[in-house]
């Protein structure tokens, strides 16, 4: 073992947990993939299972639900996409200008600290303050309003998924666009000020070109995950009168494969999510290198 090695055992040792994560819960499982093209069964296993090729995604796709979960599931990550990320980008460009550090930390650990709320505990207290008989519905009829059902509601069920959304995880999605922000040479502001550009302009001109390459590629990964609903999430709001907007394919795999046995077409359902992921990136990164930016490979 060459002298570099020894220096190096320490590095390798830290690097050692997360490439065992890596080989455990990522690469590990992939030999799972072959469910989808089984019609597996727990007593035969992988190698004893009948193999009937493509038949599975034949039928997932001549379902009549098929484009209702798709539908659902597209649209609740269009609607974050469009309201969650341009309102982190805002709120990471204000956090920026705040020049009072004492205060810029206290604010910044309030906003993270929804993150590690788990989604039990947000769901319970989305119950408190929107349900018939909460918060929100008992000051609205005190001002002689009618009650609203917003977790009643087909109309109010997307919108409240991307409140919850927003409320948890918009102090923690700012952290990489305010790493960013601090790369920024400050000399441009400085030029920005001699010019006599105000607050708006510099932040349209110097803040937002500058973290453009990062806005891109945080866009990217979130194209990564388009069909990938938080379970969670949406198994805690799911209810008899919004299942119809609530079924997305996370819950479906839920349903199919834990509540139902059918191990093939769950797995069919993740294998179809991660194919359509994968043109969904490689298309935007394809995209973004035409518009002039690095994009993520």
């Amino acid at each position: 073992m060459g002298n570099a090695m020894k220096r190096s055992l320490p590095l390798y040792a830290f690097a050692l947990p997360g490439m065992l994560y890596f080989l455990v819960f990522k690469y590990f499982p992939v030999w799972g993939l072959l469910l989808a093209f089984q019609d597996y069964s727990p007593f035969r296993g992988f190698f004893e299972s009948e193999w009937v090729g493509l038949a599975n995604f034949k039928e997932l796709f001549a379902k009549a639900d098929f484009l209702i979960l798709l539908r659902n599931t597209l649209l609740l990550s269009l609607y974050n996409l469009v309201f969650y990320f341009p309102f982190v980008i805002v709120l990471a460009l204000l956090l920026n200008d705040l020049r009072f550090k004492l205060y810029k930390k206290l604010v910044q650990s309030v906003l993270y600290l929804p993150h590690f709320v788990s989604w039990v505990i947000i769901a319970g207290i989305t119950l408190i303050f929107f349900s018939p008989s909460g918060v929100i519905n008992h000051a609205l009829n005190q001002w002689g309003g009618n009650d609203i059902p917003f977790l009643l509601s087909e109309h109010w069920f997307r919108p409240m998924m991307v409140l919850q959304h927003i409320w948890r995880d918009m102090g923690w999605g700012t952290i990489i666009l305010l790493a960013a922000l601090a790369g920024i040479n400050p000399e441009l502001y400085d030029a920005a000020d001699v010019d006599g550009a105000g607050k708006l302009r510099s932040m349209w001109n110097v803040t937002l070109p500058g973290i453009r390459s990062t806005i891109v590629v945080l866009v990217l990964l979130q194209l990564g995950t388009a069909l990938d609903s938080n379970f969670h999430q949406i198994f805690l709001a799911d209810n008899p009168l919004v299942h119809n907007v609530a079924n997305v394919f996370d819950l479906y795999v839920y349903q199919v494969g834990l509540v139902q046995g059918n191990f093939s077409m769950a797995t069919t359902v993740g294998l179809f999510k991660s194919v359509v992921s994968l043109i969904l990136v490689v298309g935007a990164n394809y995209l973004a290198k035409l518009l002039g930016e690095d994009g993520i490979f």
